[in-house]
This record gives structure tokens, C-alpha cells and sequence, in this order.
């Protein structure tokens, strides 16, 4: 394995931050930490990159202890964090080389590993980092973590602030970093990503609900959702929240998700309700269920 955790546990006083997580992470496999803000990704990725120290359990990342042998870690890992940390002074040529020199290493050593990815900052290389977009940003500190040539990569949140377009075309980049080997843990609060992922765990106030593939974790839901709408979207989460035998109602883009706690539902007998209930142009069909979904049941 290229990352385990086992049984780690991390408290700031007396607020437990992360409890008793534990997984892995094959060699190559593209992983992802999924769930929101204050649910621990963090913290773990602070803990596996040796910033941190757990209170409690073990872990190695390419084989090396996180606590013993962290100083071979270190060389042995890219990491990206969520906030934009690079020398904003510096020019994007300037960075590049601070980090390889940093490594021991020279940009032209390792080119191949960050060139699709530079050449499309390139045109920029004099500019000051702190002039960059966000997107422009996110793909210099990507070659910034990458031209060492590490084993295991680490992206805390990457795509967070950056515009779709951008979030795309990093994800993109992920995929053929993959293909040559390096194994890739990310992080992220965006449930459309998971699905990039070949295997996603599904954390919430530092415990992990999930570990699978998105296509198993998917599969194995074993519970119907229907896309409500009507003419009065606010009124209608009231309502739904007050139908008796409803199991789950919450907001899903232009629909209502809601789920039944019986099997033997009638969508008919829910539009006779919401009528009563003086609701009209009203929609109910049987939608297709995702990560998001399954997260929220959990």
C-alpha cells in the first residue's frame, strides 16, 4: 500500500477533529477524502505529510513511518494545500526553481513530469505569482509539488475558489499524472468530484461513513428518491417535512429530494397532499441517486 492509517485520532483541546480513521490507499490509486468543511481532511493530510502529530494510532505514506521516518516522507511526497501558499513575489519561473533547488533537483531534470501542466503558464513565467488567476495559481503550485518527482501526491482541497472551467482541466491533469505512476490523494467538499475518483471515502466530524468505489457506493443504495417541484419551492420543504412517513427531504438544485419510509409509496397520493396543501404545476418523478445523496442519508 502506498498510504495506510490506522486508528488515527487528533484533538485541539477538547474538540476531536479526527476519530479513529482508518484506511488505504493503493500504490497509483487516485483517492479522495470527500465531505465538508470541518469534517477532518485537514488534518489527516497535515498528519500524513508529517506538519502534524496524531494523538493516537499509526500510518505510513510510501512506506515510510509518518512519526520515524519523516524525514524521508518529505522528500517522497508533493503537497498542495488549500490555501494558495506559494512566494507571491517570486515570478512563476522564480517558485518553479526555489522548490527544485529546495529538492535538490533543476526544473529541466524533471520536465516531463510537469510539462503539460507548465506549458500552459509558460506565457506567464516572469509574472509574479500573486498577479496569477486562481486557476493559474492552482496549476503553478501543482508543478511546484510535482518537481521533486514524488511518490505520493497530496491536493488539499485544489479546486476550491477556482471557476469550473479551471476545476475541469485540473481534474484532467490528475488523470495522466496518474497514468505515470504517482499515487494521488485529494481532498475536496465538491460531491461531483468524488466521481472522478477511483475510490472515495465519505468522512463527516472526523469519522469516516464510506469507503468504496462512487460506482459501488452508488449501486448499493437501496432507497428511492423522487424530484418533487411545485410553484413554491420554500413552501414546499415545509410541507414535504410535515407528509407523514417521510424518511428524508433536502434541497437538490432545481428539485426537492425526498425519500419515503415506505416501500409501498405512492407519488400519487403525495401530489393529492401537496394540492390540499395548495401547491400547483406540480412535478414528481423518480430520480437517479448520487454521492451527494448517499452522503446526506448518511
Amino acid at each position: 500500500m502506498s498510504i495506510t492509517v490506522q486508528n488515527i485520532s487528533k484533538s485541539y483541546n477538547k474538540i476531536k477533529a479526527v476519530e479513529a480513521i482508518s484506511f488505504d490507499v493503493k500504490e497509483g490509486e487516485l483517492f479522495g477524502l470527500i465531505g465538508p468543511d470541518g469534517a477532518g481532511k485537514t488534518t489527516i493530510f497535515r498528519i500524513l505529510t508529517t506538519l502534524l502529530l496524531a494523538n493516537e494510532g499509526s500510518a505510513t505514506v510510501a512506506g515510510f513511518d509518518v512519526v520515524k521516518d519523516y524525514k524521508s516522507i518529505r522528500n517522497s511526497v508533493g503537497y498542495m494545500p488549500g490555501k494558495f501558499s506559494l512566494y507571491q513575489d517570486l515570478s512563476v519561473e522564480e517558485n518553479l526553481s526555489f522548490f527544485a533547488t529546495i529538492f535538490g533537483t533543476t526544473i529541466e531534470e524533471n520536465y516531463d513530469l510537469i510539462k503539460d501542466i507548465y506549458i500552459q503558464i509558460e506565457p506567464f513565467k516572469t509574472r509574479r505569482a500573486g498577479a496569477l488567476s486562481g486557476g493559474m495559481k492552482q496549476k503553478l503550485a501543482l508543478c511546484c509539488a510535482l518537481i521533486h518527482k514524488p511518490k505520493v501526491l497530496f491536493l488539499d482541497e485544489p479546486t476550491t475558489g477556482v471557476d469550473p472551467v479551471s476545476r475541469k482541466e485540473f481534474w484532467e491533469m490528475l488523470k495522466r499524472l496518474q497514468q505515470k505512476g504517482i499515487t494521488i490523494l485529494v481532498s475536496t467538499p465538491y460531491m461531483d468530484e468524488a466521481a472522478l475518483c477511483e475510490r472515495i471515502a465519505l468522512i463527516q466530524k472526523g469519522n469516516i461513513l464510506k469507503i468504496d468505489s462512487p460506482e459501488n457506493i452508488i449501486k448499493n443504495y437501496d432507497k428511492i428518491i423522487y424530484d418533487v417541484r411545485t410553484n413554491n419551492m420554500h413552501q414546499l420543504i415545509l410541507d414535504l417535512k410535515n407528509y407523514p412517513n417521510q424518511y428524508s427531504v433536502f434541497a437538490f438544485g432545481e428539485f426537492i429530494h425526498y425519500i419515503d419510509k415506505n416501500a409501498d409509496f405512492n407519488p400519487k397520493d403525495l401530489e393529492i397532499y401537496l394540492e390540499k396543501k395548495q401547491h400547483s404545476e406540480i412535478e414528481i418523478s423518480v430520480s437517479k441517486p448520487t454521492i451527494e445523496d448517499v452522503f446526506m442519508d448518511l
